[in-house]
């Protein structure tokens, strides 16, 4: 099996050369090896302009948020963007190369450089997002007019979207078993995707744009951090080829994996490949990856097959993204099509108790601990807190949720965050609302012992074990030994799971119910009427309860 190597040898080839200046435009796409664009950028150039320009929609510190960063990304995501742009500043010195980086609104910013640097060739990946999208237009309305030639490929996922889609008669097929069938085998599958680039033509003159180097965080605006409140994963082409190599040595491992298996509690070694992140910022290949994991396939006697494979987690992935880039609003519940209309409560006071580890379940306080501190979890982990959030305990809308997952993810992914927000809440994809994660038993089932919650809640490390879970279960003699006061140094439950998931699945009930009656076509109002019935039902309940009590004379 081939790596990619970079090597330096000889600058452009003469007789390649034929006046033209490109201009690679970086965004995604993080990496030299399987890069479409950037090879197509090199061919036939004099002069080469790699660009990644500071965004300050993305960027830009905010004050106002709930925690260190920009209005969209937290600081260990723009942290690992930072080292993923170095290592790729890096990558481009060893081929006579550099990163030019620049500050500004992106269409603005690119349109400049095309004139400035008499640009004929603009090269960019193409991206499914929405945002970047309606940027692209922006840019390439200006190119074309300018006369600049325009090359865009599909690089970031395994398939192009819009063939898959143009397969399933105009509309994006909503089972991962459909997706599967219409795909097949991607185009480019049969030959070896390009991993070794040699030679890249040298940056020209600058002009008056204002270029720097990649920038700090100090430099960014933003105030560092201390160690133990960082990611642990380093971002970069060159540290996502490193993990790759190391989990597919372990090819046993590889041909056995098995998604619905994992151990979500394992953190100083982590039960899957963690290469999510890298593969979000395109500094690995998903197509580089699939060829990898194809090659051990080849040369062990079985392995795990799609959906729950290694090779099918990637289809997972492209089946996110089709969905996604076709459905309009796919990233809210109103006027999406493939969401169900759920009366979900705007809590903030659950909300803010669940985003900031005071739910008193340390199951799901520990997770959203080490989501805060590492920027990643489990995907199993994520599952829990998740449906714990929306229809397991709190019934708190999904949109919110998938906030928080997209600001503190290193990983956050538009299509993939979206779509995993709408699979948990049982809104879209998957609707066995009646299948719950308990925020007691699943945690210890892997976990007995509750090393997990002792590490990324230490206030809890002195608590037995047979309480770890259930902390509010303690005697207080044992929380005065364990210096863990419930109620003081760790908070109660904020609600009973028992009863809330309950109540959760009656209202996750009824509103399917609705949804089936009117075929999908639920007004604000409808929801409005639902949320009310719901509220006197459980009203007439809580009455119903106190007076069969005050009947056989219970305390209130």
């Amino acid at each position: 099996m081939r790596f990619p190597v970079f090597s330096l040898s000889s600058p452009l080839n003469p007789t390649m050369a034929s006046g033209s200046n490109s201009l690679m435009w970086f965004r995604k796409g993080l990496r030299i090896h399987d890069n479409p664009a950037l090879e197509y950028a090199a061919k036939g150039s004099d002069f080469l302009y790699p660009v990644f320009v500071i965004d300050p929609h993305y960027m830009e510190p905010d004050p106002n948020a709930f925690s260190p960063g920009s209005k969209l990304a937290g600081l260990n995501r723009i942290r690992f963007l930072l080292e993923s742009l170095e290592d790729l500043d890096l990558n481009l010195k060893k081929l006579g190369s550099r990163l030019l980086v620049l500050r500004g609104e992106p269409g603005e910013v690119l349109c400049r450089c095309l004139k400035e640097w008499s640009i004929k060739k603009l090269c960019f990946e193409f991206d499914t997002e929405p945002y970047y999208r309606a940027l692209d237009d922006k840019v390439k309305k200006y190119a074309t007019s300018a006369g600049i030639e325009i090359f865009s490929p599909v690089s970031h996922t395994l398939f192009n979207p819009a063939d898959i889609i143009q397969k399933n008669g105009g509309r994006p097929p909503l089972s991962y078993q459909s997706f599967v069938k219409l795909a097949g085998e991607p185009s480019w599958a049969s030959s070896l995707v390009s991993t070794e680039l040699s030679w890249l033509p040298s940056v020209g003159s600058l002009g008056n744009c204002a270029i720097s180097e990649v920038p700090s965080i100090k430099e960014l605006g933003y105030e560092e951090t201390q160690e133990d409140d960082r990611t642990p994963f380093k971002g970069g082409e060159s540290e996502g080829l490193r993990r790759l190599r190391e989990s597919i040595a372990n090819k046993e491992w590889v041909a056995n994996f098995e998604k619905p298996k994992g151990d979500p509690s394992s953190f100083l070694k982590p039960a899957t490949t963690v290469l999510s992140p890298y593969l979000k910022f395109g500094c690995l290949s998903s197509r580089y990856f699939y060829q990898c994991i194809q090659d051990v396939q080849r040369n062990v006697k079985r392995h795990t097959a799609p959906p729950v494979s290694l090779l099918g987690q990637l289809l997972w992935r492209d089946f996110f993204y089709t969905v996604a880039f076709s459905t309009p609003n796919f990233d809210q519940m109103k006027e999406n099509r493939i969401c169900k209309q759920i009366p979900w409560k705007n809590d903030e006071g659950l909300l803010g108790a669940w985003r900031d580890a005071r739910t008193g379940f340390p199951w799901i306080d520990a997770i959203m601990v080490q989501l805060r501190k590492w920027g990643w979890m489990h995907h199993l982990a994520r599952h829990c807190v998740a449906c714990f959030l929306t229809r397991g305990d709190l019934f708190v809308h999904w949109e919110k949720g998938r906030d928080v997952f997209e600001r503190l993810l290193i990983d956050s992914d538009w299509s993939i965050n979206n779509a995993n927000w709408l699979w948990l809440s049982c809104s879209s994809f998957f609707y066995q609302y009646n299948r719950i994660y308990s925020p007691i038993s699943f945690g210890k089932k892997y976990d007995p012992n509750g090393n997990f919650i002792r590490h990324f809640l230490p206030i809890l490390k002195d608590m037995p074990r047979e309480y770890i879970y259930e902390p509010w279960t303690a005697p207080l003699s044992i929380q005065v030994k364990a210096k863990c006061i419930i109620g003081k140094d760790y908070p109660k439950p904020v609600v009973d799971h028992d009863l809330a998931s309950k109540e959760c699945k009656q209202m996750l009930h009824e509103a399917y119910e609705l949804n089936k009656r009117l075929n999908g076509k639920v007004s604000e109002e409808d929801l409005k009427s639902l949320r009310r019935k719901m509220e006197e039902d459980k009203g007439l309940e809580s009455k119903s309860k106190k007076l069969k009590q005050t009947r056989i004379n219970l305390p209130q």
